[in-house]
This record gives C-alpha cells, structure tokens and sequence, in this order.
C-alpha cells in the first residue's frame, strides 16, 4: 500500500510538473502571438483557467482548453488589462512628479500614495483567479477582487510569500523563469485565492441554512 501511494504521489508530481511546465510556454507563445501588450492578458486569463480546471480535473486537455479561453476572453481581458495598466501609470507618474516636486505640502502625499498603490496590487492579485472562477463584469472584477482581498489577509499572505519564493528561486536559478515561472506564481495564486472563495461560499451557505 505504501508503494503504491508513492507511486501515485510520483506521478500527480510529475503529471504535474510537465503541466505547468508547458502551460507555462503556451502563456509565453500565446503571448508573443499577440504582440505582448494584446496577447499578455488573454495568455494570462487562459493560464489561470486552466490551472483551476486542471485542479478539479487532471485530465483536462492544456492546449485545447489555453486556446479555447484565450479566443473566447480576447477582447474582455484586453480592456481589463488597459485599465490596470492606466492606473498603473497613473500610480508611476504620481510618485515620479512627487519625487520631483519641492512642495512640503504635496511630498506629504508620498506615503498615502505608498498605501494606495499597495492596496491597488495586492487587488490585482485575486483579480485573475476571480476573473476565471465567477462570470462578472469588468467592473464587478475590480469591485469583488477588493473587498475579498481585504476580507480575506491570510490567503494574501499566502501569495506575497509565494511570489517572495519565487523570485528568489527565479534569482538563483534563472533557467526556471521561460519554464515554470509563470505558471507557477499562477498555481500560488490560484490555491491561496481559492481558499478566499471557500470561506466565502463556507459563510453564504450558512447564511442560506439561517434563513
């Protein structure tokens, strides 16, 4: 029995391995595909999809799945993604102009904007994996990436940590950045956002028992 539950974790480890090790390519491919700043968030989107799926099914077809999503949310994750980077620059050129200025009263503003930024990016990451586990709007996205992010400070924990190791990884072995790390940090995500979303379906369904 023992061997035979090693065999088994042997292989989901390396079933696994070769997954996210070629979902990671396809982001890269599907995202030079699409000229980088067309095809960056549609790879993105499909990436996350097919992680979640995969978790609930090992079996689920990688390319067929990648290029279903990829086509289907090309245009939605486009104008996602020109939000994020707006406001990104925004962000960029309030903290150049305020490194810039001599204003007292204005350099004050430095740490609020410190604060809101990080509060921006830390939304951004359940952005991804909300966009791929509900059917919302644009706008809801934005709306429910927030309010769970800040409901929920363990699982960003979770990925702040995640990303951290990563990097590090990434540092020392930089041959695992074309292969595993985008696909991983999506992995990282992914689990720690999912953890949000069952606490948060864990509360609905006793508020629905209730009442």
């Amino acid at each position: 029995m023992e061997t035979n539950g090693m065999m088994s974790f042997i292989y989901k480890l390396t079933n696994w391995t070769m997954r996210l090790a070629y979902v990671n390519i396809l982001w890269i491919v599907f995202s030079i595909m699409g000229l980088v700043i067309f095809g960056f968030f549609p790879a993105t989107v499909a990436m996350f999809a097919v992680i979640r799926l995969s978790g609930k099914d090992e079996d689920v077809p990688v390319f067929k799945t990648f290029w279903k999503v990829y086509k289907q949310e090309f245009l939605k994750s486009n104008l996602l993604g020109l939000i994020l980077i707006i406001i990104g620059l925004i962000f960029y050129m309030d903290f150049h102009f305020l490194k810039a200025t001599s204003n007292t009263f204005l350099q004050q503003l430095y740490l609020p904007l410190v604060f809101l930024s990080c509060l921006f990016y830390l939304t951004v990451l359940y952005m991804f994996p909300i966009y791929v586990h509900y059917d919302l709007k644009t706008v809801q996205i934005f709306k429910n990436a927030f309010l769970i992010m800040i409901m929920n400070p363990l699982p960003t924990i979770y990925m702040i940590a995640g990303i951290i190791a990563v990097y590090f990884a990434v540092s020392y072995f930089p041959g695992l950045l074309p292969v595993f790390s985008g696909s991983i940090l999506t992995l990282i995500i992914s689990s720690s956002a999912s953890l949000a979303f069952k606490k948060i379906e864990r509360k609905k369904s006793e508020l629905e028992a209730q009442g």
